[in-house]
């Protein structure tokens, strides 16, 4: 390979390194040829550092072997299904079909500091089996042999039961590296909320202050999640989960870069303490003591009420307003000497004068944001009343973490434990309701359904087909919705038709976590597979990538979103790909020359990617293109 030409990076970010480069831009002294100096970052930091062996914290057998899992980077890719996608052209939303560590691997790049909030609902381990891989040895080959997609007869993913001897240890091996990825992943005002029962409730807390910090813990909420009592309980009829929320950043860090909860709307209600015993035009109000613990001594003067009694400030106390002030607000009619008007004076303030909103409780109740029953029989409506999916999240609870989570505008909410899609339900619904423009992605392995069971029976092989179709079908039901209210309406909708319209995101692109469409070198061949291996270098593109497969790789790995806006141009009888308007282009065709690279050249791109089979594998080409290239401004030209 030519010196002048860099290869295209096939892997998902280096974590390792990232937080490397994030530690030098803080404490550059400490760094030595490129490693750490750990006794000058020790001076650095001076009586911040801990040497003792005895420190605080959760640990367990296999917590070090996650960093691992963690550094370790991920060779796979994401597979475009278009003809399982609904709308493919336009939404930008997304769903994935994969284990989630690979997927949040592979987001790394694309969507690093994007996500706006992350809600899941993994296993809560109760003592049955999840398939989620513990075993670090468990990776993309795992996940391909347990979907069938490679030949590996008998391979599979571990499960987690009681009698495995390691209970709470592989699950939380599983939970680690998945919640370390997805905080990258969070913007800094972002937010996670995370689902769990009392069986892994302590340490997932301490799990999440690990990773998160304490500082960002926001909130325990106790959901209401059953409305009935169980009398065949043990002990308790339990009645309730948790709901452990997180921030990326604490208000007492960041102020102006943290989450800013959203205030739930006031409706009609009046809270208590507020009323209008004096009918003032502006509306209910309740009043506050006019006295403060500070002052001067012009704050010490005496206050005449409507019954002409003398009233001065408590011992030790001041008025909170001098004289001059305090006359302007009787003139207002903002001072209340209460209903005889023979009291002490108090300042009013209105209701419509403070905040317009109510503080979310920690105590959410079924009748408020729904329930598992609620969830069930919203779930088998959808999929003509048969039940294919236990316990789904009911959207009414989802629909209210979006709501206190942000505004409608486009941000991004991630679940990678979606399940049957109860998370994207809700994202479409509250946007339909309040012509929103939020985003999803779901991710979803395809775990199987019991060969028994009615979704087995009806065609859902997987969890993920159940999911897929349940947002199919949410989408349908949504787009009939619109077309029965546009013909209620019509006489109203035409009075609108000069208004803009908010179109609703009515859609979703499926991706599959697959092997990279390029075959690349194993280090570690043993000799009989050397030919192979040398065949590989030679024609390293599978031949069984489609030019999107391709396509959508390069994009992925080079730090683009999946849903970015791609145009195709035919340059000089050469089709070449414009991603988000020219920042990258990328040349999958072969046989290119002089005038197409000076072609794309012209455009100033920011990048270019080439495939090495464009310049017939020879060097020399490669490097007259980049010389080419580097002559309009063009420095980041990689092959690949």
């Amino acid at each position: 390979m030519s010196e002048t030409t860099k290869k295209l990076d096939l892997k998902s970010m280096n974590i390792s390194e990232d937080k490397k480069n994030k530690l030098k831009e803080l404490f550059p002294e400490v760094f030595s040829e490129d490693k750490i100096d750990f006794e000058k970052l020790k001076l650095t930091l001076g009586e911040d550092i801990s040497d003792s062996e005895e420190r605080f914290g959760l640990q367990w057998p296999g917590k070090k072997d996650c960093f691992k899992v963690i550094q370790e980077p991920s060779i796979g890719t994401l597979k475009p299904c278009k003809e399982e996608s609904v709308n493919w052209d336009t939404t930008e939303n997304i769903f994935i079909e994969g284990d989630n560590l690979e997927v949040l691997k592979l987001l790394q790049k694309s969507y690093y500091g994007k996500i706006k909030m992350i809600y899941i609902d993994p296993p809560y381990n109760t003592g049955g089996e999840f398939i989620y891989p513990d075993r670090f040895q468990e990776n993309l080959d795992t996940y391909l042999a347990y979907t069938g997609q490679v030949n590996d007869e008998g391979k599979k993913f571990s499960t987690n039961t009681e009698t495995s001897g390691r209970f709470h240890t592989n699950w939380l091996n599983m939970m680690y590296p998945r919640l370390f990825l997805a905080r990258n992943l969070l913007k800094n005002d972002g937010v996670i909320f995370i689902s769990i029962d009392d069986n892994e409730y302590d340490n997932l807390k301490k799990v999440c202050d690990e990773i998160y910090g304490e500082e960002n813990f926001i909130a325990d909420i106790i959901w209401q999640k059953k409305f009935s009592r169980a009398n065949d309980a043990a002990y308790f009829s339990t009645m309730h989960d948790h709901i452990l929320c997180y921030s990326k950043i604490s208000k007492f860090i960041d102020v102006d870069n943290c989450w800013n909860i959203n205030l739930l709307s006031r409706g009609n209600e009046i809270p208590s303490g507020y009323s209008n015993p004096d009918n003032d035009p502006r509306g209910v109000w309740t009043s506050v003591v006019l006295s403060a613990k500070s002052g001067s001594e012009n704050l010490k003067y005496t206050i005449i009420n409507p019954k002409g009694k003398e009233c001065i400030p408590p011992d030790g106390r001041f008025w909170s307003v001098n004289k001059n002030k305090f006359d302007e607000l009787v003139k207002d009619n903002r001072i209340w000497f209460g209903k005889n008007g023979d009291g002490t004076p108090r300042l009013k303030t209105f209701l419509s004068e403070v905040q317009d909103g109510l503080r979310p409780n920690t105590i959410w109740f079924h009748n408020e944001v729904g329930h598992n029953q609620e969830g069930r029989q919203l779930l088998k409506s959808l999929f003509d009343d048969k039940a294919y999916f236990d316990s789904p999240k009911p959207i009414r609870l989802i629909k209210h973490i979006l709501s206190i989570t942000s505004d409608k505008s486009d941000f991004i909410t991630l679940d990678f434990f979606s399940g049957s899609c109860s998370t994207a339900h809700g994202v479409l619904d509250l946007n339909k309701q309040d012509s929103g423009k939020r985003k999803f992605i779901m991710v979803q392995l395809p775990e199987p359904c019991d060969e028994k069971s009615e979704a087995f029976k009806a065609g859902y092989k997987t969890i993920a087909d159940i999911g897929k179709e349940r947002i199919r079908r949410v989408i349908n039901k949504i787009e009939k919705e619109i077309i029965d209210e546009e013909t209620n309406n019509q006489g109203k909708l035409e009075l609108e038709e000069s208004k803009p319209k908010n179109k609703l995101d009515l859609g979703f692109k499926v991706f599959k976590l697959d092997r990279s469409n390029f075959k690349t070198w194993q280090g570690d061949t043993e000799n009989n597979q050397i030919e192979n291996q040398l065949e590989k270098a030679l024609f390293h593109i599978d031949s069984n990538s489609s030019k999107e497969d391709i396509l959508t790789e390069i994009i992925l790995k080079s730090g683009f979103e999946l849903t970015v806006k791609i145009d195709s141009k035919v340059l000089v009888n050469k089709e070449v790909f414009s991603i988000e308007n020219d920042s990258l282009i990328i040349c999958l065709d072969d046989n290119l020359n002089d005038e197409v690279i000076k072609e794309i050249a012209k455009l100033e791109p920011a990048r270019v990617v080439c495939l090495d089979s464009g310049f017939n594998q020879k060097d020399e080409l490669k490097a007259n293109a980049a010389q080419i290239l580097k002559s309009y401004g063009v420095e980041d030209f990689r092959t690949v």
